[in-house]
């Protein structure tokens, strides 16, 4: 297995960036020979900005980007470029053990300041094993304005071995002043058929279910498999794909506007169970709390316990607003299928499953009717990214689709 068969329908960027990890292994091997060797000319750069749509995988490519600078294969040369899958350079990189490779993501809303210099520091340090320090920043457009202005040091003036890998969902997203010092890679949303061929062979889906998650989600690889793998994740969507036959007088609006908030109220605390507990454990663990004392801590570290629990409030939030926005995403297919049937397009229904809700929903509407109700949807969206209260927001988009 090489380390882009996780990389679905990219077949240019697989090209760019093995061409950069050829590169970047014959300036390591020339260093190594005493040979001069330097980056510039060459197609490996120290600064990426992976850009791309939700699904499309931006950090997939990173992280495999960023094994294949750490290929040790005796055969990588022969084999045309670095990257085997194999070696213990590839797999401790994909995995998450190696040392000279740092991934950074975020469950919180933002990346601050402090959690940045951090980075920076480590950013600094010559590689353990002599050859390259890799930096996957996945959630670069969650950067603070501060946070990426003690970046932008970094990227400009990069250690001699640091390749600083920046994943985004568009260049927007990004300061100009940081994209403009890293070279571009955009990524695009695979199609379903390869999203689907993945889903079988990587994780054993049977390929009906695979064929029907892959088009669910439009292509996004990682809600393709989570759907595909978590029965609950299906029964929240299926509830979803309900609400426009439920929205026919106000009550039934508030009622579905508070199901929504629920739900995603729900996931949130699904994600806490699952990892709020473990990390307590390993820190209480940590700070010295002593089997025998009833699990007291010593003095001076509650500080620390209570900014774990800041630390996972806010996760709570962030779970709860992208369990929202998926369901507003899901909501929008469902609109985009009645458009397409009105229209009489002939285009690949995402939600077969619901047809008989959506030809219900087409036959009784206008095609223009359900284009303010797509852009109720977005206005929601919005009014979320605001900081609107969440009920109020689904509120005024469930009255609003019941409007038409």
């Amino acid at each position: 297995m090489a380390v882009w068969d996780d990389l679905v329908g990219q077949d240019r960027v697989i090209e760019q960036l093995s061409a950069a990890a050829r590169d970047a292994d014959a300036l390591v091997t020339a260093e190594a020979a005493g040979e001069p060797a330097e980056l510039s000319g060459s197609r490996m750069t120290h600064a990426w900005l992976f850009t791309g749509p939700p699904g499309s995988g931006r950090a997939t490519a990173a992280r495999a980007f960023a094994a294949a600078l750490q290929c040790l294969s005796p055969d990588r040369a022969l084999s045309g470029a670095p990257g085997c899958g194999f070696c213990d350079g590839c797999h401790t990189a994909l995995v998450g053990t190696h040392a000279d490779v740092e991934v950074v993501r975020t469950d919180l809303l933002s990346i601050g300041v402090k959690e940045t210099r951090d980075l920076v520091r480590r950013a600094q340090l010559s590689p353990a094993g002599g050859r390259w320090q890799v930096i996957v920043l996945e959630d670069a457009d969650r950067l603070t304005e501060g946070a990426g202005n003690v970046l932008l040091k970094a990227v400009e003036e990069p250690a001699p071995r640091t390749v600083w890998l920046l994943c985004a969902p568009s260049l927007e997203d990004v300061l100009p002043t940081i994209r403009s010092r890293c070279r571009s890679l955009i990524l695009r949303t695979p199609s379903a058929e390869a999203v689907a061929e993945v889903l079988v062979r990587r994780d054993g889906i049977a390929p009906e279910l695979a064929a029907q998650c892959a088009r669910a989600t439009q292509g996004h690889i990682g809600r393709a498999r989570r759907l595909a793998t978590d029965e609950r994740a299906r029964a929240r969507r299926a509830a979803v794909l309900r609400l426009p036959l439920r929205v026919a007088d106000l009550g039934g609006c508030l009622k579905a506007a508070q199901e929504l908030i629920d739900a995603a109220a729900e996931d949130a605390k699904q994600v806490a169970e699952e990892i709020d507990a473990k990390e307590t454990e390993e820190l209480r663990a940590a700070l010295g709390a002593a089997a025998g004392t009833g699990g007291r801590l010593p003095r001076g570290t509650a500080g620390a316990m209570k900014e774990l629990q800041d630390k996972q409030k806010r996760r709570a939030t962030r779970t709860q607003r992208d369990s929202l926005d998926l369901a507003l995403t899901d909501l929008t297919g469902f609109y985009r299928d009645v458009l397409a049937i009105q229209l009489g397009s002939g285009v690949q229904l995402a939600n077969a499953e619901a047809r008989e809700a959506l030809d219900r929903i087409a036959r009784d509407s206008r095609p223009e009717a359900t284009l303010r109700r797509i852009e109720a949807i977005s206005a929601c969206r919005r009014a979320l990214d605001r900081n609107v209260a969440p009920l109020l927001a689904v509120e005024a988009m469930t009255v609003a689709l019941r409007a038409g």
